[in-house]
């Protein structure tokens, strides 16, 4: 594919990285010469220094033979008019990021596609429904919904109270009558290693596992695994920033009791005019004593997103050592997922992975409806719709020469998720859930062509 990134900073600069890897033609644009110096030495990429809202610069970068074109400067309205303009000169697909979530919610009703903008996306927006989503399943590491929850990833890291040590794949599924869950990817304990498992597959301990879920799988995971699947009610937020006033704004006006802790009082006296549910306080979260005096130890969540990454994953250290028992830290650098299992945090959540996520769906072939990226694995989730013409169609899974290296996980068939086992016949209409390793990626697509 011919893809156009307009901007170069973080989050542009880690999407031309991902997608360079993957060999398709990569052209990126900034204004700024020092933006782009790096990924012109570093990347297989062609780099353009100009203003992604001139008619020139984008038909320097050929902008009409573009298959996709992704507008991801701070500027939401360069993002904005860019992709118009693309879209108006010949590019198939635009992309636009935004930070007004105004724009998400009434999206429908404006009607950007009449525009020429295909998806916005607020890296901001899409953090705060994480921690929401990772509040709502506190017992697990990793979680992503398809559907509204049809199916459900859970990842964990299995503890030596789990009943299915030492077992393998099929002789776990023996321990619960129905299966309602199913293990998709595992990374061992102690390398970076990312296994797709077999029916032999043995669990061992210090495994993150990663599940696919139907409704009741959650809590037969639980059961199995011997952990709890607490519900949190007291939430201490720490930074409020876009991201932290978004999560607070949201868990404040559901069934969350909300701390929102920010250092700047200026700013904290706005969210405290903004928030009406929540209650805003100005102080320096790094101050012990201060959590200790808003009764740390009582919180049932502690979520630190300030801009700082040490910061954000120090804080959940003290919050964790004050007995607060899930706690999410807000990271930039993206190799500290690599350290995630033994750092002490329970999730480590990153903008630029989020935002790769939601646009990687556009690059992937075949009908993608949703797709995400296994943290700290190589591997990705897909979502494909089965078309009448998809060579899976009409064939029972286990007939498929399905690669090694994938694992179908679930169906979606008339809004309910099923645990695909091998008598499964796909049907025109299905939503298909796989989990693959990257270098199978284009032999599964090819299923759904």
């Amino acid at each position: 594919m011919k893809i156009i990134i307009a901007g170069a900073g973080e989050v542009g600069f880690h999407l031309a990285k991902l997608l360079s890897y993957e060999s398709q033609e990569i052209t990126l644009i900034d204004t700024k010469r020092e933006n782009l110096t790096y990924a012109d030495n570093h990347l297989d990429i062609k780099v353009i220094k100009g203003d992604a809202t001139s008619i020139s610069v984008l038909n320097e970068a050929r902008v009409g033979q573009a298959d996709l074109v992704i507008g991801v400067t701070s500027s939401e309205t360069t993002n904005i008019t860019s992709c118009v303009l693309a879209k108006q000169l010949g590019a198939a697909k635009t992309i636009a990021r935004i930070s007004n979530t105004e724009f998400i919610d009434y999206k429908d009703e404006v009607g950007f596609t009449k525009f020429g903008i295909d998806e916005l996306i607020s890296p901001e927006s899409l953090a705060a429904s994480e921690i929401e989503l990772l509040l709502n399943q506190a017992a697990f590491n990793d979680t992503y919904q398809f559907e509204d929850g049809a199916l459900t990833m859970l990842g964990l890291n299995l503890s030596k109270s789990a009943v299915f040590i030492d077992k393998t794949v099929k002789e776990a599924a023996e321990f619960v009558p129905d299966v309602h869950f199913v293990p998709i990817a595992i990374q061992r304990y102690g390398t970076h290693y990312t296994i797709i498992p077999r029916g032999d597959t043995i669990l061992k301990e210090g495994d993150h596992v990663v599940f696919m879920t139907s409704k009741g799988g959650d809590e037969e995971l639980c059961k199995l695994t011997g952990r709890v699947n607490t519900v949190i009610k007291k939430v201490m937020v720490l930074g409020g920033g876009k991201i932290g006033s978004k999560a607070a704004e949201s868990l404040s006006s559901g069934k969350y009791t909300v701390k929102l802790i920010e250092k700047d009082r200026e700013r904290a006296f706005e969210l405290a005019d903004e928030l009406s549910n929540c209650l805003v306080l100005n102080g320096d979260g790094r101050n012990v004593e201060l959590l200790d005096e808003e009764n740390i130890s009582e919180m049932d969540a502690f979520i630190s997103v300030t801009g700082n990454s040490e910061t954000n994953i120090m804080s959940c250290l003290v919050a964790k050592s004050k007995g607060v028992k899930k706690t999410i830290a807000l990271v930039e650098n993206i190799d500290y997922f690599e350290l995630s299992h033994s750092i002490g945090v329970d999730t480590l959540i990153n903008k630029k992975l989020l935002a790769a996520n939601t646009i990687f769906r556009y690059i992937r072939k075949g009908e993608v409806v949703a797709m995400t990226k296994l943290s700290n694995m190589n591997a990705e989730l897909l979502e494909f719709y089965v078309k009448p013409t998809s060579k899976i169609n009409g064939k029972k899974i286990r007939d498929l020469n399905f690669p090694r290296t994938a694992i179908i996980g679930g169906i979606i068939r008339d809004g309910e998720g099923l645990i695909a086992l091998g008598d499964h016949s796909v049907e025109t209409g299905d939503r298909i859930v796989v989990c693959c390793l990257r270098k199978s990626i284009k032999k599964v697509e090819s299923f759904f062509f």
